[in-house]
C-alpha cells in the first residue's frame, strides 16, 4: 500500500494539490466578495432592494474574472515550451505539471460556463427586483421606472448596455462551448477553430461589459451611515431602517443623517484581471505568426508506406527541436486557418509521419498522396512545442507504450538513442507496439533493428527491450524478412498482459522511479495509468505520462 500511495502522490499529488488551489482561490472569491455585497456599509440600501440576486451575480462575476485571466495561458504553447525547457524549471514534477496544461484549459473553461449561468440567472432575478421594490427615496439606485414596471418603452443606458453586451457574451461564449465538443472536433475541426477563436470578441465585450452602471454603491457612508433615520425619507424606508437598528443596538439611540445618500456606479474592474493575460497571448500568437511564416520550409520528400501511412521530410532554417516535441503544419492552399499537431520522427531533417485515417478534417486528407503533396509545396511550421515524450530521457528507465500510429513520438526518441544513447540519463528502455495490422511494424522496422544493433555492439543487449503485439488475430502472420529477424522473435500474436509486464518491469528495477509513457486508445492508456497508481511491487514507482496535443 506504501508504494502504491507512493506511485499515487507522485502521478497525481501535484496535480490534485494546484487544483486544490485553484478550487481553494475560486471559492474565497465568491465568499469574499458575496460578503461585501450582503454585509458592506455601502451596498446597504442597494443589498436592501435586491437581496441574494445583487451577492450571488457580484460573486459569480468575481469567479468569472479569475477565471477568464487564466483560461489563456494554457495555450500559451511557447511560453510553456520555453519553461520547459529553461534551466530554473529544473523538477520533474513541475515540466510534468505543464503537460496538464489542455486539462487546465479544460477546466477554467467548463468553470467560465458554470458561472456564467449562474451570473445570468442572479441578473434576472435582480431585474425582478428592481421593478419590485421600487425605491421612491433612493431614485438614483433605481433601474425600472415605477414600481412594478415589467416592459421598458424608453432605453435605458444603464441597463441596455449591460444587457446587450451580456447576450452577445452568452451567445459567444456558447458558440465557443458546443463547437469545442469532440466530435465536432473531429467532423469539422474548421468549425471549431472559427469559433473558438471568437475569444478576441469575447474579451473586448467582456471589458466594456459594466461600462452601464447599473450597480450602485453609496459613497458617502461616514456622513451617511446606512439604515440612519431622517424625517423626509419614506415610512417604508424609516421602519425597515429602525427595525434593523433596533435589532441590532438593541435599543441604542437611532444615528441621525447628516446628509442624503449619493451613489455612483462602479469603474469597470474586469480589465485589471483579463487585459495582461491577453496581451501576452497576443504577443505569443504574433511571435509564431512571424516564426511560422518568414523561414521558407523546403519539402525535401515524401514518401507512401503501408496502411495509408505518409512521411513527409522537410528542411527549415533555424529549426532546433528536441527529440519529442511536436510541430503545427499548416498548408495555405488548403486552409489559411487550419492547423494540426504532427510528433516529429526525426530532428535533424525533421521527418513527419501520420496516417490519414487519424486526421481530423478531410481537407487535409485530400494530401495524402506523395503527388499531392508535391503539387501543394507551400507549407507552414509553427513549434516545435514541448511534449511529454521529452521526459523518457530523464529516467534511467522508462516504458513506452504504442498504439498503431502512436509510435510517431517515440520513434524520434530511438533516432536520438541511435545517434548517442550514451549522452543521457537513460539506461533501460521497455518499449511495447500494438497494432492491428501486421505491415505496421514495417513503418519503423529499420529504426527498431539498427538501435538493437547498435547496442549490441556497445555490449547493452539489456539496455533495449522491445514487445510487438499484433492484436488481429484472424491468421498465422509473421514478419518472414530476414533482416527483421530480431523483430520476429519479439513479435506476439494478442494483446499485452499489462499486469504481469508491471509485475516483470518492478521486479527487475526495485527502489526506482519508472517513466510510464503512453500514445495510444484511450483503453491502454486507462489500463496503464491504473496500474502505475496501484502497482504493488516493493521499491518500484511508476510515473505516469500521457501524450497529449493541445
Amino acid at each position: 500500500m506504501s508504494v502504491a500511495l507512493k506511485s499515487w502522490r507522485a502521478n497525481e499529488g501535484p496535480k490534485h494539490l494546484i487544483t486544490m488551489v485553484w478550487i481553494a482561490v475560486n471559492v474565497f472569491l465568491f465568499w469574499k466578495t458575496f460578503m461585501l455585497y450582503f454585509s458592506g456599509a455601502q451596498y446597504y440600501y442597494l443589498h436592501k432592494m435586491l437581496g441574494l440576486g445583487l451577492c450571488i451575480s457580484r460573486a459569480s462575476a468575481s469567479v468569472l474574472n479569475f477565471n477568464c485571466s487564466l483560461v489563456l495561458l494554457p495555450m500559451c504553447r511557447s511560453l510553456l515550451t520555453f519553461l520547459r525547457g529553461s534551466q530554473r524549471v529544473t523538477g520533474r514534477r513541475v515540466r510534468r505539471l505543464l503537460d496538464k496544461s489542455k486539462t487546465f484549459h479544460v477546466a477554467c473553461g467548463v468553470t467560465i460556463c458554470v458561472f456564467s449561468v449562474v451570473h445570468v440567472s442572479a441578473h434576472l432575478v435582480n431585474m425582478v427586483s428592481f421593478s419590485v421594490r421600487y425605491s421612491e427615496d433612493f431614485p438614483a439606485l433605481n433601474v425600472a421606472q415605477y414600481r412594478g414596471q415589467v416592459t421598458h418603452t424608453d432605453i435605458n443606458m444603464n441597463i441596455f448596455f449591460p444587457g446587450v453586451t451580456g447576450v452577445l457574451l452568452v451567445l459567444v461564449l456558447f458558440l465557443m462551448f458546443t463547437a469545442s465538443s469532440y466530435c465536432i472536433r473531429v467532423s469539422s475541426y474548421e468549425i471549431f477553430w472559427y469559433t473558438h477563436n471568437l475569444f478576441i470578441v469575447f474579451y473586448v465585450i467582456l471589458m466594456v461589459h459594466v461600462a452601464g452602471g447599473a450597480l450602485k454603491y453609496q459613497s458617502n457612508v461616514e456622513t451617511h451611515p446606512p439604515g440612519c433615520m431622517r424625517n423626509n425619507l419614506s415610512s417604508w424606508t424609516n421602519h425597515r431602517a429602525a427595525g434593523e437598528k433596533g435589532a441590532e443596538s438593541s435599543g441604542a439611540p437611532q444615528t441621525v443623517c447628516q446628509e442624503e445618500a449619493r451613489f455612483q456606479p462602479h469603474f469597470p474592474q474586469t480589465w485589471l484581471w483579463v487585459s495582461a493575460p491577453l496581451c501576452l497571448y497576443c504577443a505569443e500568437w504574433l511571435y509564431r505568426f512571424i516564426r511560422s511564416s518568414t523561414a521558407p520550409v523546403t519539402i525535401v520528400s515524401v514518401v507512401s508506406h503501408p496502411c495509408d501511412v505518409v512521411e513527409l521530410r522537410m528542411l527549415k532554417s533555424g529549426f532546433k527541436p528536441r527529440p519529442g516535441q511536436y510541430i503545427l503544419l499548416n498548408c495555405p492552399s488548403v486552409s489559411s486557418f487550419e492547423n494540426h499537431p504532427f510528433t516529429l520522427t526525426t530532428v535533424s531533417l525533421f521527418v513527419l509521419v501520420w496516417k490519414c485515417v487519424f486526421l481530423p478534417t478531410s481537407n487535409i486528407s485530400n494530401l495524402i498522396g506523395c503527388s499531392a503533396f508535391l503539387s501543394h509545396p507551400r507549407v507552414h511550421v509553427d513549434g516545435p512545442f514541448g511534449s511529454p515524450s521529452e521526459e523518457v530521457f530523464n529516467y534511467e528507465v522508462s516504458l513506452c507504450v504504442a498504439g498503431g500510429i502512436g509510435v510517431t513520438p517515440f520513434a524520434c526518441v530511438l533516432q536520438a538513442l541511435f545517434d548517442d544513447w550514451r549522452q543521457y540519463k537513460l539506461r533501460r528502455l521497455y518499449f511495447v507496439w500494438v497494432c492491428r495490422d501486421l505491415q505496421s511494424f514495417y513503418w519503423f522496422a529499420d529504426l527498431l533493428c539498427g538501435l538493437h544493433e547498435r547496442l549490441w555492439r556497445d555490449n547493452r543487449p539489456d539496455y533495449f527491450n522491445v514487445q510487438l503485439y499484433l492484436s488481429n488475430t484472424q491468421g498465422l502472420q509473421s514478419i518472414s524478412e530476414e533482416r527483421y529477424r530480431f523483430l520476429s522473435s519479439r513479435l506476439r500474436i494478442g494483446r499485452p498482459k499489462w499486469k504481469l509486464l508491471f509485475q516483470e518491469i518492478g521486479r527487475a528495477n526495485q527502489l526506482k522511479r519508472v517513466g510510464v509513457f503512453c500514445c495510444g486508445p484511450k483503453g491502454i492508456s486507462k489500463a496503464l495509468h491504473t496500474l502505475c497508481n496501484s502497482n504493488p511491487h516493493t521499491g518500484t514507482a511508476f510515473e505516469y505520462n500521457k501524450e497529449s496535443f493541445s
